[in-house]
């Protein structure tokens, strides 16, 4: 595949984002109608998307506050819940470990569950693009400038419709993650993998602190590990005449940094 210019990888990886960004459209417009029922100012919604950029710590963020606790349990709870994106930035490394600091340090500020979810497909395909980081920033960057503009919407109109977060908007975010993980689910591990995952994070949805994130994970990579192991394991006692493809298939490195991708959904779940 030729390799593309740095501005028609940023496009491309913007271009590929378009789903994600349909998505969470809603679940910022929420988010900023959330922001408009509590006693944070407008202004400050609108600096906690240009700063933080995580919607999950940002509902859980702007709730505590509304509740009045103390800033330590704030900031431990939605230091919990962005912990899943340490395996996201464990799974990139590989492909951007040779960019500067100032590089890895935006990147990583963008890094975010859809824009992790596009671009680790794309490093799938193409592993060793030289532009991958430009797709990643156009990924990256459409997501972000998305979410401004639909947190402003939210905190404009969230004080003229003040039951807007109660409209079931927030269901088109669970669409995305389905969509992301299903077509993932074709080999087996990665489908073990989010079934052990998503199970555990409904059993453990009562913890608190969102720690039944952190359960959900941890299981849903052991489980995907052990059960690519056993293929591999497997693929190794093949009769001599198994095709190459089958022998690869048996536990790649790819598969191996693939199972992290499908603790999205738990992450979306929750």
């Amino acid at each position: 595949m030729p390799v593309l210019s740095r501005s028609a990888s940023f496009v491309a990886g913007a271009r590929d984002t378009v789903p994600m960004i349909v998505g969470a459209a809603p679940f910022g417009l929420i988010f900023g109608a959330l922001v408009a029922t509590t006693p944070l100012a407008t202004w400050h919604g609108q600096l906690m998307s240009l700063t933080v950029f995580a919607g999950s710590s940002q509902f859980i963020a702007a709730g505590l506050f509304a509740t009045g606790v103390g800033y330590a349990v704030l900031w431990a709870t939605t230091l919990i819940v962005n912990l899943r994106h340490m395996l996201y930035a464990a799974n990139l490394l590989p492909h951007v470990r040779h960019l500067s600091l100032r590089w890895r340090a935006l990147l990583g500020f963008l890094l975010t569950d859809e824009t992790f979810a596009v671009t680790s497909s794309h490093f799938h395909r193409q592993p060793d693009d030289p532009m991958g980081h430009w797709y990643f920033l156009g990924s990256g960057l459409s997501m972000y400038l998305n979410w401004q503009i639909w947190t402003l919407a939210g905190l404009l109109f969230g004080a003229a419709f003040p039951r807007l977060q109660t409209l079931g908007l927030d269901f088109a975010m669970v669409a995305t993650f389905i969509a992301i993980i299903v077509p993932q689910m074709a080999r087996m591990p990665w489908a073990i993998a989010t079934v052990v995952a998503g199970a555990s994070a409904y059993l453990c949805h009562g913890l608190p602190y969102k720690l039944g994130l952190l359960v959900a994970v941890t299981l849903g990579i052991a489980a995907g590990m052990l059960a690519l192991h056993a293929r591999r394991r497997d693929g190794g006692r093949a009769s001599p005449g198994a095709t190459r493809n089958d022998a690869l298939d048996a536990g790649t490195a790819d598969d191996r940094a693939g199972l992290r991708s499908q603790e999205t959904s738990a992450g979306g779940a929750q």
